[in-house]
């Protein structure tokens, strides 16, 4: 096992250092959750230091490298910058009509984001009946006798989903029922008759707002499907494990910059004549926080390198997602029980810290659905024969 940096990423991780000092300044973040948004400029900034382009394949204009360098540049822009941001999430969203629209469609898509940083769509999945249970949905589509189909339905917790000019949809085809397990996905414009968006408000993560998406009769013809016609499914699910690593990777990110204020205050507050550090309860909270960051980290970049040499994650991506996210949260929170009253103010960034991180134990599947997936899979390996 080697857990040395190649020369190419540690001067990755200096760049993201730089980037971070110069644009993520509190006040500049505290600005961003005030306004919900990240301004164009920035987003082009991130384009032009070449980080946007990361994990895109080179013919399409990006910069191709494995996923523990992508995990690299997720952890440690976290990390330094101390706040979730839409980035990583413009990316995803690119890599995903990557693999599944046609030529024109990628091509089109591509072109904007490279001018512009951000994709032309969001994310459509989740319904209020239908998070991780994804055979649950309802929104469907019906063709029509001109050869055009009818989108009726809701999507909710659609991150951006009011902030560019398309979304991403799975639906089903023809017959909503549970047992039917033909999806397709498609890409439908927001100006379309029939589509509208209600806001919804978070406690943490604003500067990703989201919203519901409600189609009403929303008409839509073949050229807006994407891939093959009732793949929609297998396709939601192919992605489903990078997602939730680079998810842990930004939650590991945080939870470092938290053990960072907490683990440097510690020997700048007196109390009763010392500094908290001498307190043998505070030595145990700075352990068992930096146990938490590490064993997280290790079982990312595990998993990662499993990724990158083709081996199945299913039971490691579950496992991590579950364990990593969860931790960070605690890291987060004796972070602020370190910090004392002041940690529950917002003279400092700990309470943020938190709220952002608190929402990645539902993100991109829950804690109870990651035992779902990892315990039967769990069972299975370790069956006798």
């Amino acid at each position: 096992m080697d857990f040395s940096y190649t020369d190419e990423q540690e001067l990755l991780v200096d760049s993201i250092k730089e980037f971070c000092e110069r644009f993520f300044t509190e006040a500049k973040i505290r600005d961003m959750y005030e306004k919900e948004s990240m301004s164009d400029e920035l987003i082009q900034e991130y384009l032009e230091a070449g980080f946007g382009l990361m994990g895109i394949p080179e013919e399409l204009g990006g910069i191709p490298c494995d996923m523990q360098t992508l995990g690299l540049l997720t952890e440690e822009f976290a990390h330094y910058s101390g706040v979730i941001t839409p980035l990583l999430n413009n990316t995803l969203a690119m890599r995903d009509l990557i693999d599944f629209g046609s030529e024109e469609q990628v091509a089109e898509a591509m072109e904007a984001y490279c001018e512009t940083g951000k994709p032309t769509f969001s994310l459509g999945f989740s319904e209020p009946a239908a998070g991780s249970d994804n055979m649950n949905m309802s929104c469907v589509t019906k063709k029509q006798a001109d050869g055009t189909y009818l989108l009726n339905g809701q999507k909710t917790w659609v991150t951006q989903g009011a902030a560019f000019p398309n979304i991403l949809v799975v639906s089903k085809d023809e017959d909503p029922s549970r047992e039917n397990k033909g999806m397709s996905m498609w890409l439908v414009p927001l100006e379309t008759k029939g589509l509208t968006t209600a806001p919804l408000h978070k406690i943490g993560q604003q500067i990703m707002p989201f919203c519901e998406v409600y189609f009403d009769d929303v008409v839509l013809t073949e050229d807006m499907r994407v891939g093959e016609e009732g793949q929609g499914f297998y396709n939601l699910m192919k992605n489903f494990e990078t997602e939730r690593c680079l998810i842990v990777a930004q939650a590991i990110g945080v939870a470092q910059a938290a053990m960072d204020d907490a683990a440097a205050y510690v020997s700048e507050r007196m109390t009763f004549g010392k500094p908290l550090a001498n307190y043998q309860l505070i030595q145990l909270k700075l352990v068992e926080m930096e146990t938490a960051i590490q064993n997280s980290r290790n079982m990312l970049y595990k998993t990662l390198w499993k990724m990158d040499n083709g081996e199945s994650v299913r039971i490691d991506s579950a496992l991590l997602k579950r364990y990593a996210c969860q931790e960070a949260t605690k890291v987060a929170s004796e972070a602020m029980q370190i910090y004392g009253g002041l940690g529950f103010t917002t003279e400092t960034r700990l309470g943020r810290l938190w709220a952002d991180l608190r929402g990645f134990q539902i993100a991109g599947g829950t804690d109870e659905i990651m035992v779902y997936i990892a315990g039967r899979q769990l069972a299975k390996q370790y069956a006798r024969k």
